[in-house]
Parts: structure tokens; sequence; C-alpha cells
């Protein structure tokens, strides 16, 4: 009975949070609106193909996808906790009966409707305006909804626990946004991974991005072009493993280190 409890009021507190995002319209914009931003920018300069039947427009729209899952919940969150814990909103949260895991369900919640709503708008003008080819194959969708899962329970949980890492809500930002910036360069988001320094390659393996936007590929990608990949193969099970991993790092990272104030 406990447990349903605490179910409940996740859910209720994921209604909150995303009442409260859509208050919110400049996160509303950045978070949704400028991966689409970015996806006509590049996609529309950058259309020359790099493999037989693939464009750079499709491969971006893949890296996008996946970045669009680090946009929305390991940014997001991580600039947003801090900015509630300097307000109070945490100290106040935590003095109620509401318990941790039920404000932890509801940030998840409001996480997975704003990738929702970011993957349908680049789902949709990728396969309007950038030659996106949407599987047909039931695998490739299984491999893309194990992604998406693994992507944003990953992303939600480490940008809970990088939470603790910007001292102040107002400075949140310009410790985040460098760090997702560094890593969707170096992971192949807006080049192609194969043509970066070995060290950048190297380096980007270590984190999920690199992996998801690997995985993303192999879903929106003919399967001939895995022999461009460093590997020469979409190493779908070493992605699983990994995010795996990442998933049970950012889990006890995240209860380990999380703070309700700022002392």
């Amino acid at each position: 009975m406990k447990q349903i409890s605490i179910i409940k009021l996740g859910l209720a507190r994921g209604a909150l949070e995303i009442k409260q995002f859509n208050r919110q319209r400049e996160s509303v914009v950045f978070t949704i609106l400028f991966p689409v931003i970015l996806l006509f920018i590049f996609g529309s300069v950058f259309n020359d193909s790099i493999a037989p039947g693939v464009t750079f427009s499709q491969y971006f729209v893949a890296g996008m996808i996946a970045s669009g899952l680090v946009n929305s919940g390991f940014q997001q969150l991580a600039i947003s906790i801090p900015i509630e814990r300097d307000l109070g909103t945490l100290k106040r949260l935590r003095g109620t009966p509401m318990p941790a895991t039920a404000y932890f369900i509801g940030k998840g919640i409001q996480v997975l409707y704003s990738m929702f709503l970011q993957l349908t708008l680049l789902l949709f003008f990728g396969t309007i305006f950038f030659g996106l080819e949407l599987p047909t194959q039931p695998t490739k969708w299984l491999t893309f909804t194990w992604l998406i899962i693994l992507g944003t329970a990953s992303s939600t949980l480490l940008g809970i626990a990088f939470s603790v890492v910007p001292k102040s809500g107002r400075g949140a930002s310009a410790v985040v946004s460098p760090v997702v910036i560094v890593l969707q360069f170096f992971s192949g988001v807006f080049f192609i991974f194969t043509t970066l320094p070995s060290w950048m390659q190297h380096f980007a393996a270590i984190f999920p991005l690199k992996w998801l936007t690997q995985g993303m590929r192999s879903v929106f990608l003919p399967d001939s072009f895995a022999t461009q990949e460093a590997a020469k193969s979409w190493e779908i099970n070493k992605i699983a493993i990994i995010l795996i991993a990442w998933l049970i790092a950012g889990v006890f990272i995240s209860l380990k280190t999380f703070k309700w104030t700022k002392e």
C-alpha cells in the first residue's frame, strides 16, 4: 500500500512539474525548440552525401534525437534543480510528508513529457525536410524503444546527480551547458564521429551520449552504414551494457550526493 501511495504522489508531482514547465516559456523554447532550430541550421547547410544512400542531414537528425534525450534529462534537471534549491523549494518539499522518491518520479515524468514533444518534432521535421526514413523493421523499433527508455532514465538520474555541482542556481547554466556542448561535439552529433581525432573518440566513448548517437544511427540509417562506424559495426549489445552501467551509476551517485539545501 505504501508503494502505491508513493506512486500516486509521484504522478501528482509529475502533473505539477509539467504545469510548471509549461509556464516557463524560456525553458520550453530552449529544451524543446532549440534542437529543432539546430536541425534546420545544420541540416540545411550540410546536406552532402557521406555514404551511399546517406546524407549528413540524415546523420545529423539521428544525432539530434540522441542529444535531445540529454537535453531533456541531464541538462534540464542539472540547471533547474539548483534554481529550486536556491529558491528554497526543495527545503520546503523536504519538510512535507511527500517522500523523496515521489519528487524524483515527478521529475522523471516531466522529462518524459518534454522528451516526447522534442522527439515528435525532430522526427516530423526530419522526415519532411531532411530525408530521414522511419524504420520498417520491428527489431529497429524495439532497439529505438529501449534506447529511449535507457537514455531517458540514465540522463534523468545523471542530471539529478550533477545538480550538486553548480554552487548556485544563477550559475547553473554556465556550468552545465558547456559540458553538454562539448560532449555533443565529441560524440558525433555535429560532426561525423570517425572523422574526429582519435583522442576525442576515446574520450567520448566514456560517456553515454556517444553510444546513444550510435544507437540512433543504427535505427535510422541503413545497415550498410555500420561499416562506417569506428568498430565497423553498430555494437548494439555494447551500447545496452554501457547505458545500463551509467544508469546504475546515476542511481548510486544521485542517492549519495543529492542535496535538498545549499548547506
